[in-house]
């Protein structure tokens, strides 16, 4: 910016799924869109929609996966960008960021999980055209 190029415009409120999006939690609006539907993003402890338009201070809880996050909106952005800059859009509260890190914690301690039963004769020829065994 030069000092002719005037600053961005202030947003006053943005879209849930765009925000979601912007932040870098999903990797395209579809995706958001899909777990706000499907009740894994909340607003201000009441469930959200995909249009609901979120502003600066609000505080949201995302399960993503395992992981689940309770993160305050710091700042709105109107298009994707890098992932420093999507960074500064959200504040990651300290409780939500030890039990992250518990649970991570939790997850690499116990290792990988054993499948539930042997794979039977057509997962083995499955498994065999995949390349992943060894012909014997």
């Amino acid at each position: 910016m030069n000092a002719r190029t005037p600053p961005p415009p202030a947003i006053a409120g943005q879209r849930l799924d765009v925000w979601l999006w912007a932040a870098r939690f999903f990797k395209t609006r579809a995706l958001a869109k899909q777990a706000i539907e499907g009740g894994k993003v909340e607003v201000n402890g009441a469930a959200g929609k995909p249009a609901r338009t979120v502003h600066v201070g609000d505080v949201l809880r995302i399960a993503r996966g395992e992981e689940r996050f309770e993160v305050e909106l710091a700042g709105l952005c109107a298009q994707r960008g890098p992932a420093g800059i999507a960074q500064q859009l959200y504040r990651e509260t300290p409780a939500s960021l030890a039990a992250r890190t518990a649970a991570a914690e939790l997850r690499r301690m116990q290792g990988p999980a054993a499948p539930a039963r042997r794979p039977d004769k057509r997962a083995r020829r499955l498994i065999r055209a995949l390349g992943d065994l060894d012909m014997v």
